[in-house]
């Protein structure tokens, strides 16, 4: 008897697992753990040769597997990995613990050697436990948990990752900074909010858009993106301690030549009249501004807070058509595409007494000719 695992073994002709049975849709389904060491053996993937309309889930995207493969071999006390779901195209048996109570339902899964075990949700994850276990032998041992349908044709497999996957919603960035505790950036981000009164107050932690009735005049994500502009950290950057006096200091400096954002602080105006009426209430000048405040840092470092005020001179009313329209709105809406940050930039870099720079121009040509003699 060859063991596979302190809960399952194969005797030859069967895989043996310890198993929970539970019913869906008046079918049984079956939870079983899997070392990772026999996941790659146990269960495979469709063909990627074969047309899509043959194929029971999408092709692998190679291009995901090492960056999930790393978080587990670099988080080896911490990572997490849900679990995998997989159909059987064979025989399979389940013998119950008791035959009433509530062990009826925990027992033994044998399924036979020559039935196909294949995955309908999770191929990446297969793939990268294939190769952290490569590099690190001793996650091999580790567990994970996957539920076991028997199959029933390749149309109820195909059914089942449009039915795993359709109703998946990836949660929004700013709350994945917000849970994110591995991320030095987002933490800086979390640290700056909380440090900043207007930021603490008026700051959407859990949403990348806020509604138009929401008191928040910011994101969590366009902080965190403008937060490294200012501060010229790429998103790989370390963070050191002194980054958040920094960050701070650049914020309360800009916010002292933004007389609305204070107005919004100090409830004088209500947050969504701002956003309705104005530019600068939106990421995308939020974005723009700090960028512009990074490029002002380093032309004159002496003599950048005085520059700011140069913030105070930009019409920034939504009404000023011929300085907004194809540059902050498209259609009539405020719009924060890359190129749109770029033009909205532009203005501010204008404002603050500096020249565009080559690719700034370029964009600038491209988008809104109509104002390029201004630069």
């Amino acid at each position: 008897m060859v063991y596979v695992d302190s809960g399952g073994h194969m005797d030859g002709s069967n895989f043996e697992f310890t198993a929970i049975r539970g019913i869906q849709a008046s079918s049984a389904y079956y939870v079983i753990m899997v070392p990772l060491k026999v996941v790659p053996k146990l269960f495979r993937f469709d063909d990627e040769d074969m047309p899509p309309a043959l194929r029971a889930q999408r092709i692998l995207n190679k291009a995901r597997v090492p960056a999930i493969s790393a978080y587990i071999g670099n988080n080896p006390q911490e990572y997490i990995l849900s679990s995998l779901c997989a159909s059987i195209d064979g025989e399979i048996e389940f013998e119950p613990v008791a035959s009433d109570g509530p062990l009826r339902g925990v027992g033994k899964l044998r399924i036979s050697m020559s039935a196909t075990i294949l995955i309908n949700d999770g191929q990446h994850r297969r793939a990268a436990i294939e190769e952290a276990v490569r590099e690190r032998p001793l996650l091999g041992d580790e567990t994970i948990s996957v539920v076991v349908f028997a199959d029933r044709g390749l149309k109820r497999s195909q059914q089942m990752f449009a039915d795993l996957n359709i109703h998946a919603v990836r949660p929004t960035k700013s709350l994945k900074l917000l849970y994110d505790h591995r991320d030095a950036l987002a933490g800086l981000t979390r640290a700056v909010v909380d440090a900043i009164p207007l930021f603490r107050d008026f700051t959407c932690l859990d949403s990348s858009s806020i509604s138009n009735r929401s008191i928040k005049l910011f994101t969590l994500s366009s902080l965190h993106q403008a937060t490294a502009e200012l501060i010229g950290k790429s998103r790989t950057g370390k963070v050191v301690e002194l980054d958040l006096d920094t960050a701070v200091e650049r914020w309360n400096e800009i916010i002292g030549n933004m007389p609305d954002w204070q107005r919004v602080g100090t409830r004088e105006i209500a947050s969504h009249e701002l956003r309705r009426d104005y530019i600068h209430a939106h990421g995308v000048a939020i974005q723009a501004i700090a960028s512009a405040v990074g490029q002002l840092l380093k032309a004159d470092p002496a003599n950048w807070r005085a520059r700011l005020s140069g913030l105070r001179n930009i019409d920034w009313s939504r009404a000023n058509g011929k300085l907004w329209n194809n540059r902050a709105l498209v259609a009539g809406k405020v719009n924060k595409s890359k190129n749109n940050v770029i033009l909205v930039t532009n203005v501010v870099v204008r404002s603050l007494g500096l020249p565009l720079t080559p690719e700034a121009k370029r964009i600038e040509e491209m988008y809104a000719p109509e104002l390029k003699a201004a630069g």
